[in-house]
């Protein structure tokens, strides 16, 4: 495979048929040696968009159980201004499931938008003694 058709065409448009629940900036800090971010602050901040729907069931404290998938698609870059959208996937008895999706808008590039990373999370209501717990279903 060339590196040419290792490259994503920009996107002029986000997913309609998810919620956006985070943006951010990564910072020179967040940097690799390569001059990357690093893909373990990328999961970091996926873990946390991931968490936002499963809140609204869970009502109370919930841990993330699963990373059930996790792809990086293409590199992200010092300066670009990362979306992270996200949807419901699952409901289960203790648990919610939601996908993530990240899409860069390069520094160079604004108004304009490439999928860097998709993930899959599970995240589990637990009760004070950290043990899980059921959801109320709606």
């Amino acid at each position: 495979m060339s590196a040419s058709s290792n490259v994503t065409a920009p996107i002029k448009s986000l997913p309609a048929d998810m919620e956006l629940v985070l943006k951010v900036i990564p910072l020179p800090a967040d940097v690799n040696a390569n001059g990357d971010i690093f893909g373990g602050w990328v999961m970091a901040q996926c873990d946390l968009a991931g968490s936002v729907i499963p809140a609204r069931h869970a009502k109370g404290r919930m841990a993330t159980v699963a990373v059930n998938e996790f792809v990086f698609k293409q590199p992200v870059r010092l300066g670009d201004i990362l979306s992270f959208y996200s949807k419901l996937v699952r409901i289960g008895r203790t648990s919610v499931t939601v996908t993530v999706e990240v899409f860069a808008e390069r520094h160079q590039a604004q108004g304009e938008y490439i999928k860097v990373t998709e993930a899959t999370f599970t995240y589990v209501a637990i009760d004070d003694n950290g043990r899980p717990r059921p959801i109320a279903q709606a």
